[in-house]
């Protein structure tokens, strides 16, 4: 077993690029606790008493997340922490994803002064430090064991730490300013002390310049965090004075004493605090321990702690707003296009304070020449600053030219043309003699609900359906039966490549679960089934499991879309499927597991308008995408307007499918529904329950029918179970009282449960929602006060996908879109601190409350089904139903709308049916293992009118792109008015073989109603392996297999065995846990990037063991001589020629000869000796041309080793 953790935490690196990670570790039986034992040995692995968990590891990945710089502050180190707990001082996420750290955005912060602080230490200063001084004493002459010496510890300084603390940490690094005793201070300087105690004034720590905290955040969790810190050092026997000299330069003995911690409130203004300080064993937010006067002291056990005074502040322009205030003016101003304010922006106030009375002792010894400038010990995070001479001083903005503006151009990320595989009309009208060598070869026939043959009908044109007609059929039984009947080769055959002896095939089909094909044998026949095909097509035939082929030939799969296993309203849907949906079919090879080609298939045909059956021929074309590695552009080049250009995208058709489609339309008993009525908008019930059948039921009837799970009484409480698992009294009369008495428990018990879901069944209304990827659904509910008073309602849904409109233009795009009257109100809702929409409803009055529903989650990352990675058990031929294919479930979401005290006004369940959704183009890109898959694919140009000129504003529609996977980025820019737009992806990819699955939905409309095309896309994570070569020589190079848990029988096979030769060639046995080398050699025919596919495939079960991809770079070779020759196009016999070759070593030679264009020239001989200064006529045959043109075959002259020696150039004129 295994599994996959992502942790996401603070980590200082010193590298700004995003790193990626990767360990592995080892689990080990028993408990952690056994790391604490006094034997534990370190490393692990040499501890006997530690035992390695066999076939299991722990994986995990260690990356940077460049964003989380902005928010070190807010979070401590070695923190592991979720995007989707609360961060305090951060916003909540934007959108439905729910998570704040992806791209964190701060609260906004206030300024606040703290002015007039004191202390009072209780019973008063002098009594307090001299008892803390007398404790000390007798500590230090305990930890030395020795007798009084004369010495004294005395006060040296008194310190104030204040800092911000959100919860986690603190913000910033406290401050600290020293404290002086008000006997100290002249009568003038105690203004801060209250004229009420001005007789003890002198007993006061008083500071004499005000505080600014800069870092407040108005959020609950933010609070200002006092503590109190005395530094204490050693006397001698002069008075009790501390020394000088020498003695200021030993290391002080620094003690918390005191702390307290203050909570803003939020709204409040200048006003006065008095907060009570703490002491004790317990840990206060410094997680120090503090000082505290013990039980037997001369006050007695109840002994105050002391009081801090303060009068807090803010600056003018600013004031404490809530959370919720702020998130909506940052909606607000993000929606709302930047313009330049009129108004000169007020001065920034600058807070005067009185002058301090300098530096203190501390602060002289560690910095003597510091006297005007803050201090800050930047040794550690959590370190002390001094602000006792700087807290007059206000925090300096820094200025617009402090931060580098980007220039505006794309990153060099080359985009790739959006050229994907499109279904087209793929109708072929047979003649009598292919559809007798149809019938000849033995496939099955299709039979209607009469037991008859279907016919195979004539090609109709696409588009010209009536979808009433198919409603109206009395048949609203479907049976779909697809028929894979051969495969053959293209005419050209202009793809490299061998051609496959056995395929599978995989797809999906509606809703129904993914499907891969058992292997089929492809069986050569007499003629071909294709009409204009020059390579007769081969059959497919089934391969059993012992090896042998089945008969008839040819594969059929079955579908029963059958309404009894439809929901309600569903049989519309699938409809429209057929009608609007394309069938994407991916081609593999069988034995090497490569990727062969993909096809497309409209599947409008399988309406049968009325017809008892339907059945049509088509010939599919099979062909791969191939994209080329890609490339930078450097230099000033970047910045040159146009640079980037599109990369080529070559569209190769490798082979024709041949299948046949059929319609069976079946009677049916039971009338398929409806879909619910267009109205959009949901009314709360009355008092009285509606049961599913449309039946209502008044809460004082009586004849209400209840349906529920029966469950055991020992299984509802406690208190029951203990009451039934107890003794049975004997004797019947008792029994029976007993008995009784439990069923008058069990009834005492459920019955506040009753009647609340009586209540709420009666306030609760119900709205289906017919989801789809992407797309979003809209309603409204009619809210209802039943009250006679006003009320504030707060609406609570427990759902991320389903949320409340409360932008009043978004709500107008979906009430334009379907059509809805009811009115729409501006500055509806208001938001709570925990971000909970609320709304003012007066006695009586109804109100609409919008409702969107999106969701663009689809199919796990990690397709483990579908694809190379395994065969699984294949397609049965039996038919697929809906009762049997495991659908989605349907979703239930809750909305609450409650007023004061939680109590529920009205409730509504939205059920959730999803619905399949069209894929308009796939996209299947191979990428090395556990590295950032980066591309850029150009949009195609939409809505463009032809002849728009360029530069124009309004030819091209503004794009807007979602992903299905939350950790995929994925975002478009537009170029600027008449460019075009790029859709940028950054995908991590996994471990190989994985495969990661995920779709991008692309907007027309900013509030992405409705996306108007949805790509798949396939990321195969293959290992990387880079190799630099010559073109037309051998460059040999070795891969390290490790084998499995088990001994397996494997054959490597690669995409160009032209190009790439594996030894050894055959299969081979790969040992359980052992290490074997695979040597292979790499002769590329061009110059130039290309990839090659190596697959490591266990012959017996046909499971991908391990998955390469070769990055070559070839040079071109050094050309020694050229030759031009001018031969006719359009067929013959072609032409021989001949070359001379002299041998420039005095010793004999054997060379080999190669070519870029094998299937333009054959070499008379493959390899030839010479002696030594000879010459050797090399005979060369050149095959026919089709077509007119110019092309440049290279021949290659290698030495034995295989290196080049020699190469030609023959300049071939096709005229």
């Amino acid at each position: 077993m295994q599994w996959k953790m992502e942790m996401c935490f603070r980590v200082d690196l010193l590298t700004a690029a995003h790193v990626l990670l990767a360990f592995r570790l080892k689990l080990y039986h028993g408990t952690p606790r056994a790391l604490l034992h006094p034997r534990f040995q370190d490393p692990v692995e040499k501890n006997k008493y530690m035992t390695v968990m066999e076939k299991s590891h722990l994986q995990y990945g260690l990356k940077t997340h460049q964003p989380l710089e902005a928010i070190f502050h807010l979070l401590p180190e070695n923190l592991l922490i979720s995007g989707l707990q609360t961060v305090p001082g951060l916003l909540p996420a934007r959108g439905d994803t729910g998570d704040c750290l992806q791209r964190p955005r701060l609260m906004k912060t206030v300024t606040c002064y703290l002015e007039r602080l004191f202390i009072q230490l209780y019973p008063s200063l002098e009594e307090f430090e001299e008892e803390l001084l007398d404790l000390l004493n007798s500590d230090r002459l305990l930890q030395a064991n020795t007798a009084p010496d004369g010495e004294e510890v005395v006060v040296r300084e008194r310190r104030l730490h204040v800092g911000v603390h959100n919860g986690l940490r603190f913000v910033q690094a406290p401050q600290v300013a020293v404290l002086v005793p008000g006997a100290e201070l002249s009568p003038g300087r105690c203004q801060g002390v209250p004229s009420s105690r001005a007789r003890d004034a002198g007993q006061a720590l008083v500071l004499r310049s005000r505080i600014q905290l800069s870092e407040m955040v108005p959020h609950p969790a933010f609070r200002v965090c006092f503590q109190l810190e005395y530094v204490f050092c050693s006397t001698g026997r002069a008075g009790g004075k501390a020394l000088s000299g020498s003695a200021r330069s030993e290391a002080a003995d620094m003690r918390s004493v005191r702390w307290a911690v203050w909570s803003p409130v939020p709204g409040t203004g200048d006003t006065d605090v008095t907060l009570p300080l703490r002491g004790g064993a317990r840990r206060g937010p410094c997680q120090t321990l503090v000082y505290r006067t013990p039980p037997s002291s001369r006050q007695g056990k109840h002994v105050e702690s002391g009081t801090v005074q303060f009068h807090v502040s803010t600056d003018s322009e600013e004031h404490l707003v809530t959370a919720a205030e702020i998130l909506c003016k940052d909606r607000d101003e993000s929606k709302k296009p930047p313009t330049p304010s009129l108004r000169v922006p007020a001065p920034r106030r600058t807070p005067v304070s009185p002058r301090g009375p300098g530096l203190s002792v501390s602060q002289l010894v560690a910095s003597p020449r510091s006297t005007g400038q803050t201090l800050q010990d930047t040794t550690q995070d959590g370190g002390i600053t001094h602000l006792e001479a700087g807290l007059g001083s206000p925090d300096t903005e820094p200025c617009a030219s402090d931060h580098l503006q980007a220039l505006p151009f794309t990153p060099l990320q080359l985009p790739m043309a959006a050229v994907g595989l499109q279904a087209c009309s793929s109708h072929v009208s047979l003649s009598r003699a292919a559809l007798a060598r149809l019938h000849a070869a033995g496939f099955p026939d299709i039979l209607d609900c009469n037991q008859e043959p279907v016919e195979i009908s004539e090609p109709v044109e696409l588009g010209c359906f009536n979808l009433r007609l198919e409603e109206a059929d009395p048949l609203q039984g479907n049976e779909i039966v697809l028929q894979f009947l051969a495969f053959g080769r293209d005419a050209q055959g202009g793809v490299e490549g061998l051609w496959p002896r056995t395929v599978f095939l995989t797809f999906q089909f509606y809703r129904f679960p993914p499907v891969t094909t058992p292997r089929l044998q492809l069986v050569s026949m007499d003629g071909g089934l294709a009409t204009e095909l020059a390579v007769p097509a081969q059959l497919l035939v089934r391969v059993n499991e012992d090896g042998t082929l089945t008969k008839p030939p040819g594969l059929q799969l079955k579908y029963m879309v059958d309404p009894a296993f439809l929901r309600p309203g569903e049989q519309r849907w699938f409809l429209r499927y057929l009608a609007e949906h394309s069938l994407q079919i991916d081609v593999w090879d069988g034995d090497s597991l490569l990727h062969f080609g993909s096809a497309a298939i409209k599947l409008e045909p399988l309406l049968r308008q009325g017809q008892l059956a339907v059945r049509t021929y088509h010939e599919l074309e099979v062909a791969t995408t191939e994209y080329e590695p890609d490339g930078t552009v450097l230099g000033r080049e970047a910045l040159r307007h146009g640079a980037l250009r599109p990369l080529v995208v070559r569209v190769a058709v490798r082979g024709h499918l041949h299948l046949c489609l059929a319609n069976i339309g079946h009677p049916c008993e039971e009338i398929p529904g409806q879909l619910p009525s267009h109205s959009c908008i949901v009314t709360a019930p009355d008092s009285t329950v509606t049961a599913p059948g449309g039946r209502g039921y008044s809460l004082n009837t009586p004849g209400g029918r209840r349906m529920a799970w029966a469950r055991r009484l020992v299984d509802v409480d406690n208190e029951l179970e203990a009451a039934l698992r107890s003794r049975r009294p004997e004797g019947w009369p008792k029994q029976r009282a007993w008995d009784l008495q439990v069923i008058d428990s069990y009834r005492d018990h459920i019955k506040g449960e009753s009647i609340y879901q009586m209540l709420s069944q009666a306030i609760t209304a119900t709205r289906t929602v017919h989801a789809v990827l992407g797309t979003a659904e809209f309603f409204e509910f009619a809210l209802r006060n039943p009250y006679s008073v006003q009320h504030t309602v707060t609406i609570e849904v427990d759902h991320p996908e389903l949320s409340v409109i409360l932008d009043p233009r978004e709500w107008r795009h979906f009430k334009e879109l379907t059509k809805s009257v009811t009115p729409v109100e501006e500055d509806m809702f208001h938001l709570r601190e925990d971000l909970k929409p609320q709304v003012y409803l007066r006695p009586s009055e109804t109100v609409h409350i919008p409702f969107k529903y999106q969701t663009f989650s689809a199919d796990p990352a990690v397709v483990a089904a579908q694809g190379p990675a395994g065969l699984g058990t294949g397609a049965s031929d039996k038919a697929h139903s809906f009762g049997k294919s495991g659908a989605k479930q349907t979703k239930l979401i809750q909305v609450s709308f409650q007023v004061s005290r939680g109590k529920p006004i009205a409730l509504l369940r939205v059920k959730v049916e999803p619905q399949p959704h069209v894929v308009d183009q796939t996209f299947r890109f191979y990428h090395p293992e556990l590295t950032f898959l980066k591309k850029t694919i150009r949009l195609p140009a939409w809505h463009t009118l032809p002849g728009t000129p360029v530069g124009v504003p309004g030819g091209q529609p503004e794009m807007f792109v979602r992903c299905s996977d939350p950790d995929i980025i994925c975002e478009t820019k537009s170029l600027g008015p008449g460019e075009p737009q790029d859709i940028f992806l950054k995908v991590a990819g996994g471990p190989s073989p994985q495969i990661k699955k995920f779709f991008v939905a692309i907007y027309t409309d900013a509030w992405l109603a409705a996306p108007v095309q949805i790509w798949q896309f396939y990321l195969h994570s293959l290992q990387r392996l880079d190799v630099a070569c010559t073109a037309g020589q051998l460059t040999r190079l070795s891969l390290l297999l490790r084998g499995t848990a088990a001994p397996r029988r494997v054959r490597a096979f690669t995409s160009h065995p032209q190009e790439l030769e594996v030894d050894p060639n055959g299969a081979f046995l790969l040992p359980a846990n052992g290490i074997q080398d695979l040597y292979i050699g790499v002769r590329p025919r061009r110059a130039g990037s290309k990839f090659i596919y190596l697959n490591l495939v266990d012959v017996e079960s046909h499971q991908l063991v391990s998955s390469w991809l070769l990055c070559l770079s070839c040079r071109q070779p050094l050309i020694s001589k050229a030759f031009e020759i001018s031969l006719p196009a359009g067929g013959g016999k072609g032409c021989n020629k001949r070359i001379t070759y002299t041998n420039p070593y005095p010793s004999p030679r054997l060379y080999f000869l190669c070519t870029n264009r094998p299937d333009l020239l054959q070499f008379r001989e493959d390899s030839f000796e010479v002696a030594g200064g000879e010459v050797y006529t090399i005979g060369l045959r050149f095959a026919p041309s089709q077509t007119v043109g110019e092309e440049e075959i290279l021949i290659h002259i290698n030495d034995h080793e295989d290196k080049n020696e020699e190469t030609f150039c023959v300049k071939v004129l096709y005229q």
